[in-house]
């Protein structure tokens, strides 16, 4: 009789492990990157978020309140290279959003790819792969893990925010053609679109979006951490002489409605709307391994150029993407169970105040034009060494030189660098000027170097670096941009939530890189191949 209650506690407890085993990771991973999110938003518009959204992320997620991006630039591709790759552009060769390819001498998109053609529409919005993309992602690393039973998707408007975080062997991607307003794909991935995807670009809901106008959701007077709604520096909606409420949107017509659609606040609704579709179309959280949805939120990247931090808009847009966050967590309770799910929110770069906002206040910053630098440098060049154009272009704050021709021509290549040298250092917005490949030897600050370090790639970076003054980057005198290593474009929110994540957070220093080695600590699977991040052992513990 003992040997039996022994053999049953023995048997039931079997049980209990194998149970356990099977339930020890979770159904669905997914990853939200909101574009051009300042780590600041989370608190500025704290007081009118709701409770289900960023407050419950916060509440009752962990949030490590120090992350920053270990590399410069900081822009859209790399941003979203490196959260799923824990590596940095010196490692995966996405350095930027394009680069200047000297073999070629021609400009190079991050997802450009030839070889393959649109699925979903005409055109060649739908020729781009991963194929620039020199290492695996945490998507690729849960394929291999489990012989590629786990299902991997990307979504977002933006291709590059598809299909580097989807990785080189997901089952899709899907990203917006502002052309025909519909969501669509590469032959990389399938040779055709899915139904359910088909039957989703019919509804046409950009065009239902976009019939009505965009107003405030809140009385204008609440909106505190704003502006004055008509501001001489913020940028306008297509056929809109003032930026200022309500944008019209019902007054516009296609195709422009299509194009325009993103820079409106419900173009993040309907990434979250396909998001839903492709859950429940592709049974994701319902494999026998964790599914991985990838998803990026590109609205407030188009919001945020246009009008710039400190707008109504994009207090409006935050207040709006609340609201779809916590519409999304409750879908999420509800279709995949409520603890079963690990999601985290980070953001693929911040952005800068508009030079115009910053100098009403008396703060310094500013603004140039890259083709002027050229311009003006490319003259002298000739004048000194009779070489026309010996500057092919001036991207990501570096200089490319055409070194082919002025090798051919034979030129002194490093007497012409340090004339480029010596003519960037004399501009008032630049800090200093130095040939990349003297970067290791070049008396700069922390972190500058060590960022700069981190983006510089042999095979696609440019010739001469330069830095500039605090608030100062490339662009016109209406909206902003980012891509610099100030905190205002490096500092980023990092927001775990769901699956196995205890309530917290730390002011510790981490890293953009250290997301995808902590994903694989948690999953328990191999790290991608150039990653060079760090588990945070809080969330791990």
């Amino acid at each position: 009789m003992v040997l039996k209650n022994f053999l049953t506690t023995v048997f039931f407890l079997l049980i209990s492990f194998s149970g356990a085993a099977q339930n020890n990771k979770p159904k669905l991973v997914v990853g939200l990157v909101v574009d051009q999110m300042r780590w600041d938003y989370l608190y500025r518009f704290r007081d009118l978020y709701g409770a289900g959204g960023f407050n419950r992320l916060l509440n009752q997620g962990f949030s490590n309140e120090n992350t920053m991006i270990p590399y410069t630039p900081t822009y859209t591709a790399v941003g979203h290279t490196c959260v799923y790759t824990g590596s940095i552009p010196a490692i995966t060769g996405i350095i930027s959003n394009g680069w200047f390819d000297k073999s070629s001498n021609r400009y190079v998109y991050c997802t450009d790819d030839s070889t393959v053609s649109t699925v979903g529409s005409v055109g060649v919005a739908g020729k781009m792969s991963p194929a620039n993309m020199w290492t695996t992602t945490i998507t690729d690393e849960l394929r291999l893990s489990n012989n590629f039973r786990s299902k991997v998707i990307g979504i977002s408007l933006k291709d590059r925010g598809a299909i580097l975080p989807a990785g080189h062997s997901a089952n899709a991607a899907y990203w917006y053609d502002d052309k025909p307003g519909k969501w669509i794909t590469s032959s990389f991935y399938m040779q055709n679109l899915p139904a359910w995807v088909e039957q989703f670009n019919e509804k046409d809901l950009p065009a239902s979006y976009m019939s009505k106008d965009w107003n405030t959701l809140l009385p204008i007077e609440k909106y505190m951490q704003s502006t004055a709604d008509d501001k001489p520096y913020e940028g306008t909606l297509p056929g809109e002489k003032l930026p200022v409420f309500p944008h019209k949107l019902s007054a516009m017509t296609a195709p422009t409605i299509y194009s325009a659609f993103k820079t409106t606040p419900f173009s993040s609704t309907f990434s979250f709307d396909f998001a839903k579709a492709a859950i429940e179309n592709e049974s994701l959280g319902k494999n026998t391994v964790p599914d991985f949805l990838a998803l990026s939120i590109s609205t407030p990247d188009y919001i945020g150029h246009t009008f710039g931090p400190n707008s109504i808009e994009v207090e409006d847009t935050y207040l709006r993407l609340d609201n779809d966050i916590a519409d999304f967590l409750t879908y999420l309770d509800k279709t995949v169970g409520a603890g079963n799910y690990l999601f985290f929110l980070t953001a693929d770069h911040g952005v800068a105040h508009i030079p115009g906002f910053m100098d009403e206040h008396k703060i310094p910053a500013g603004n140039f034009n890259d083709n002027d630098i050229a311009n003006k440098i490319n003259e002298s060049i000739e004048s000194d060494f009779g070489i026309k154009k010996a500057i092919q272009t001036v991207l990501n704050y570096q200089v490319y030189l055409n070194t082919s021709l002025i090798e051919k021509e034979g030129k002194d290549l490093v007497a012409i660098k340090k004339l480029v040298i010596k003519m960037l250092k004399e501009e008032s917005f630049v800090v200093t000027a130095f040939a990349t490949n003297d970067l290791a030897i070049t008396a700069l600050p922390e972190p500058q170097k060590k960022m700069m370090i981190n983006g510089y790639n042999p095979k696609r970076s440019g010739d001469v670096q330069f830095t500039a003054k605090p608030g100062y980057f490339d662009g016109g005198t209406k909206g902003t941009t980012h891509g610099l290593w100030n905190p205002y474009d490096s500092h980023i929110p990092l927001l775990w939530f769901g699956w196995n994540i205890k309530p917290g957070r730390s002011n510790r220093e981490v890293y953009m890189t250290d997301i995808t080695p902590t994903l694989a600590a948690l999953l328990q699977i191999q790290m991608p191949n150039g990653s060079v991040g760090k588990v945070i052992t809080e969330l791990v513990k």
